[in-house]
């Protein structure tokens, strides 16, 4: 079977691959998408079973974009991970609000990032 497509979403090429290498290094297959209506048009295209979600980004935010992907109901499964910079306990308690299956916050090691998508690819 292959390998489940991972969707990662950041507008900082830096952070894209230091999401993007780990995933490709453990051999899943991995799309990228730089700001949110890209990444809403690539998973449409795409259906990836997990999502890496950066917040901070230009046009729809990833809190928008975890929204409307969650409250569709052909989406609504995607697994989604927000990954910020925004540290605070009240960021990741509203990300996990707006739908998002885990929060991850930056700077973060590529085993967390491997755990978290491991736990929630089961």
């Amino acid at each position: 079977m292959a390998e489940p497509k991972i969707l990662v979403v950041d507008d900082s090429p830096t952070e894209l691959r230091l999401m993007v290498e780990p995933l490709i290094a453990r051999g899943y297959r991995v799309i990228t998408a730089t700001n949110g209506i890209e990444a809403l048009d690539m998973v449409a295209r795409e259906l990836p079973r997990l999502i890496l979600l950066d917040v901070l980004m230009p046009g729809k935010n990833g809190f928008q974009v975890c929204r409307q992907l969650k409250s569709d109901p052909a989406t609504r499964d995607i697994k989604i991970i927000i990954v910020s910079s925004k540290n605070q306990d009240s960021d990741r308690f509203w990300g996990l609000k707006q739908g998002a299956d885990e929060y991850l916050a930056k700077p973060f090691n590529d085993e967390a990032l491997l755990s978290h998508v491991s736990a929630l690819l089961g």
